[in-house]
């Protein structure tokens, strides 16, 4: 177990940047002895003053204190145990001894197999003297975000596992970190389209103009350059989603080895509109390029078969093209998938 935890830490840390969410996130792993932490994001570690490395590995039971309630805790417990959603309020420590009061929102994250994989929670501080209904509106959303992470993760783990029946621990989590990481950015855009009255579509320029440079801050060297070219384009959550999980795979393999050896580059990710209605998105680099004999996506790895999916739930198109000079993919995502319903 060491070493899985290990592996996750050290992909999980370098995203230090790339996570904003107001909502402190957790996962954990009921499969792992005592179900441990296996992943918090960097909201988590700013509500609790815990860092990553510290909780890692860990029961969240760490949180807890001499006056936490007993009641709270067993209704935690049984629900996990019988694998079920659950709303709680306990009392937790911070890592200077100061209390505060949180409302957690736990579930369990299913595979294609209907069997659970993860619990996710996501929680928010209840200040002193908060209005009752101040509290029902931090119920409300989130509910409402650990409906949306859920979904989306329940979506991801099965991409992951898609034709293999031997994922080890360790590739798992490094799998899903960026993955999450990724859905977050996804989530803030969520947010603003609520305040603009907008619950159904997302600006999808913006989305994916912060996604890419996150990634190019994460990934990125010195003298590899990335160029964008997006449209302000509306489209649809889901779809959003989908497309903003394939571009960070096919960014992340362009700045990882589109430039082995090589100290200069050119990173470009173009997003249009079709005429048709559609949506094209195109991630280019100038660098070593993929070899002829190379099939690729390759579905033997955990980004081969996510993109794959991705790309059939989106019945839409990928192709690899090999200029000059490095490659390019293209993805065309038909109308229908674009529309705001």
């Amino acid at each position: 177990m060491a070493d899985s935890l290990n592996s996750l830490l050290i992909e999980d840390t370098s995203f230090d940047g790339f996570s904003r969410t107001q909502l402190p996130l957790i996962m954990t792993n009921p499969h792992l002895e005592d179900n441990p932490i296996v992943y918090v994001n960097q909201a988590f570690t700013r509500q609790t003053g815990y860092a990553r490395s510290a909780v890692i590995g860990r029961n969240c039971r760490f949180l807890q204190g001499e006056n936490t309630e007993k009641a709270a805790v067993d209704l935690l417990r049984a629900s996990i145990e019988a694998k079920e959603s659950a709303t709680v309020d306990l009392l937790n420590y911070r890592a200077n001894g100061e209390p505060f009061m949180n409302r957690l929102v736990i579930a369990p994250i299913f595979d294609e197999n209907e069997q659970v994989q993860y619990f996710m929670g996501v929680q928010q501080e209840l200040r002193h003297g908060e209005r009752s209904d101040t509290a029902e509106q931090i119920n409300a959303q989130l509910i409402e975000v650990q409906d949306r992470v859920e979904a989306d993760m329940s979506m991801i783990i099965s991409m992951i596992r898609q034709q293999s029946n031997s994922t080890s621990v360790p590739a798992e989590y490094a799998a899903l970190t960026r993955r999450i990481e990724t859905l977050q950015l996804l989530y803030e855009e969520m947010k603003l389209s609520d305040m603009q009255s907008n619950r159904d579509s997302i600006h999808m320029g913006s989305y994916l103009s912060r996604l890419c440079c996150a990634i190019g801050h994460v990934y990125g060297r010195s003298g590899i350059r990335l160029n964008l070219q997006i449209d302000p384009l509306d489209i649809p959550i889901e779809t959003a989603s989908r497309v903003g999980l394939v571009v960070a795979e096919l960014l992340t393999n362009a700045f990882q080895h589109a430039f082995d050896r090589i100290d200069t580059g050119l990173v470009e990710v173009r997003m249009t509109q079709l005429s048709a209605g559609g949506l094209r998105v195109t991630v280019s680099d100038d660098g070593v390029g993929i070899p002829n004999y190379m099939t690729w996506p390759d579905t033997t790895t955990v980004g081969g078969r996510m993109v794959n999916g991705l790309i059939e739930g989106l019945e839409g198109t990928l192709q690899l093209g090999r200029g000059a000079a490095g490659s390019f993919v293209t993805i065309d995502v038909p109308a229908g998938a674009t529309l705001t319903r």
